[in-house]
């Protein structure tokens, strides 16, 4: 199922990442698997809450030539999660709030700093840093999460 109400992919392993508000590092997640994994995952994320899509999260996504804003900002219980093998929450917020999952789904935790919370206080340039950071991190870990999945 890439977005609620749509079918699941049979020959793919489900991987919905979780955060708070659904707006920015699972939205990073959902990308760069998409981006670097579609042959052997499905992507999804979504939120305790649905906040919408942080424009800074798309800005410094796609200057890394992943266009992440046909993502839509979910809730997680739009997703029927039997559909869902793994739920990584990337966020403590989420992994300490969460214990709604289906029957087969394994929920892990790999926690992201809060770019929109380091950056509350910058401007311009600045304010992109920590996007970029988090961003290049979230990238790293889901180019070996086939690793951290077997772990």
């Amino acid at each position: 199922m890439s977005y609620p109400g749509e079918a699941a992919d049979q020959h793919k392993r489900c991987v919905l990442f979780l955060c708070t508000g659904n707006s920015c590092r699972s939205q990073m997640a959902e990308g760069w698997l998409r981006q670097l994994h579609s042959d052997k995952f499905q992507a999804l994320s979504a939120g305790i809450e649905a906040q919408g899509l942080n424009p800074m999260a798309s800005k410094v996504m796609l200057e890394a030539g992943v266009d992440i804003t046909s993502q839509s900002s979910n809730k997680l219980d739009e997703f029927d999660l039997d559909d869902v093998d793994y739920v990584i929450s990337v966020c403590g917020h989420a992994d300490e709030n969460c214990s709604i999952l289906g029957n087969q789904t394994v929920k892990v935790h790999y926690g992201f700093d809060d770019p929109p919370k380091l950056a509350a206080n910058l401007e311009g340039e600045a304010a992109l840093a920590p996007y970029r950071r988090v961003r290049d991190e979230v990238k790293m870990f889901i180019s070996d999460i086939e690793s951290f999945l077997a772990a």
